[in-house]
């Protein structure tokens, strides 16, 4: 064995108990565990002495090093919270916490009642202790505010007369007015007992689980259930139509594809709320595909002998009436796309079939004849049925919801009510300050009906309470100064649309509810012209006017989610 073998091991022993940066005892070289694993050379007793100081004078500093840095941890934990050791909700670190320290403190100013106006401002004791500051300004207590020098200051003042306060004061009644500004929202209050006094009669408190229920969930015995089911789990608190603004928005014309070259005298929805049929004096009859983005024209038909003065979706959508100045009228069959002229009527000699309404159920047809008659058509057949006769000029027909009567107005001024099933005349009463009625409409609930006038003036009466004898309306409506041609309920019949083609801009809508005028409309900054024609969609989202221009005009109501 030469010198320079002999002599390895010791130069090489301070590396085997090296440590690299992590704290790892590095390996011994290769050359040392070839002459240890050969059995050359021994390690001396004098280097294992050495190596196990080493060691143990390195584990007496990482002791002390351990010690200190838990010393700072603990400094930082009582300035600056637990930051270095957070606490798992539910669980304690005995050791570490007394049994007297808050980890955290609850800052109940949002939800507590303090006001400026309470006689002190000191908090309650109970307040006091979970809100015990870290640290407290000795300073606080000598200054002195004035607070009626400075204007946005002056709210803070108990009495007119008070100027100067102390600081601490100054501090509270500084909470207290953020406090009244800024409630604290309901579900980050930790007191939970004035949440069930907050809750309307539609809906319950889970008492178990702390949860406040949407009516239809009453059954719910678990949040669990809850959320297992795929309904909506957001309930409207209201589906009521509030007055005064009515929120909409102007959309593409329904027509901007294919805008007519005439006055459109009808728009109606078909059934499923995206269909809109449009017909005019060009003698064409259009449908459009309704998304108020692009408005796509599906479909146009060419009628050569009759300009469109009526067109009308039967109620179960599968046919369209089309009547004009003439003595026959048109049937166009949505599934068939075929056109069929009917008339004239056998037995009749009225020159013009242009006014007529058709029944709820899709049954009957009720064309206004001459000389007071009502001319009743069935839709399959198409044959007349049956006649009805008023003493004066028929100017206006509605239906009842039922589709069982039938109310007419015209020359005298009177409301007549007709039973379908008998012809007869059920009831017949004068329209309030009415001499020439020109428009009648009855609300989809079928509570109410409005009569129209060439006046200007929109009678609304209970149906009940008029076919009981009270001739007084509920409301009347004096927004008009020409000939109401023209009344149209929504869906709903919290709105009703008047319109009088006689003058420009003169359409109006009603929040039926309180019989009150929107104010906003019609648009300010945006003509309708002179309206000829109406019609809401059936679940409220859109209306469509038509003007003399050809246009029909499109808006988006915000109120109802459905087209």
């Amino acid at each position: 064995m030469s010198l320079i073998s002999q002599n390895v091991p010791s130069a090489f022993k301070a590396n085997k108990t090296k440590r690299d940066d992590d704290g790892v005892i590095d390996e011994p070289p290769l050359l040392l565990q070839g002459n240890e694993d050969n059995g050359d050379e021994e390690v001396t007793d004098l280097d294992i002495v050495r190596t196990k100081k080493r060691k143990k004078a390195r584990k007496e500093d990482d002791e002390k090093v351990a010690v200190e840095q838990k010393e700072k941890e603990q400094l930082e934990d009582s300035l600056f919270g637990a930051i270095n050791s957070p606490l798992e909700f539910g669980k304690g670190d005995e050791e570490e916490v007394g049994d007297g320290a808050d980890l955290f403190f609850v800052d109940r100013s949002a939800s507590g009642v303090l006001s400026v106006d309470e006689e002190d401002g000191e908090l309650s004791e109970e307040e006091t202790q979970e809100r015990k500051p870290v640290w407290v300004d000795e300073e606080e207590e000598k200054a002195k505010i004035n607070i009626a020098k400075v204007n946005r200051l002056r709210k803070l003042r108990k009495e007119e007369e008070e100027s100067l306060i102390s600081g601490s004061d100054y501090v509270l009644r500084l909470r207290a007015q953020h406090a009244k500004l800024n409630p604290g929202t309901e579900w980050a209050q930790l007191d939970r007992h004035l949440l069930e006094s907050s809750y309307s009669d539609d809906e319950s408190l889970d008492e178990e689980n702390r949860v406040g229920v949407a009516r239809g969930y009453k059954g719910v015995e678990s949040v669990d259930d809850l959320l297992r089911t795929n309904e909506d789990l957001v309930v409207k608190s209201s589906s009521k139509l509030l007055p005064g603004l009515l929120e909409y928005s102007a959309l593409l014309n329904a027509n901007a594809e294919e805008p007519s070259n005439g006055p459109i005298n009808s728009v109606q929805f078909h059934r499923n709320g995206q269909l809109l049929l449009a017909a005019g004096l060009d003698r064409r009859l259009r449908f459009f595909q309704i998304d108020g983005k692009r408005n796509a024209k599906i479909e146009s038909i060419f009628l050569d002998d009759c300009p469109v003065r009526n067109a009308s979706f039967l109620p179960d959508g599968s046919q369209v009436i089309i009547a004009g100045r003439r003595n026959f009228f048109y049937s166009f069959d949505l599934v068939k796309a075929k056109v069929d002229k009917i008339g004239p009527l056998v037995g009749r000699e009225e020159k013009s079939l242009e006014f007529f309404e058709v029944s709820p159920d899709s049954s009957t047809i009720a064309f206004v004849g001459n000389e007071g008659y009502i001319l009743l058509v069935s839709s399959k057949t198409k044959e007349l049925i049956r006649t009805l006769k008023m003493n004066g000029t028929v100017r206006s027909l509605a239906f009842t919801n039922d589709g069982k009567q039938l109310l007419s107005s015209g020359g005298d001024g009177q409301v007549y009510h007709w039973d379908l099933r008998t012809g007869a005349c059920i009831h017949k009463a004068v329209d309030e300050g009415c001499i020439n009625g020109t428009s009648l409409c009855t609300s989809p609930t079928g509570t109410l009906f409005a009569a129209g006038s060439d006046s200007g003036i929109v009678n609304i009466y209970n149906r009940e309470d008029f076919l009981g004898g009270k001739r007084k309306p509920i409301k009347t409506i004096e927004n008009l100064t020409t000939k109401v041609d023209f009344l149209k309920f929504n869906g709903d019949a919290q709105i009703l649309a008047i319109c009088s083609s006689m003058k420009k801009d003169s359409l109006k809508l009603i929040h039926v509810p309180s019989f009150t005028v929107f104010s906003n409309w019609p648009p300010p900054r945006r003509s309708i012209h002179y309206p000829r024609c109406l019609d809401f969609s059936p679940g409220g989202g859109f209306m469509a006017v038509g003007n003399a221009a050809g246009k029909v005009l499109l808006y988006k109501l915000h109120h109802y989610h459905h087209a």
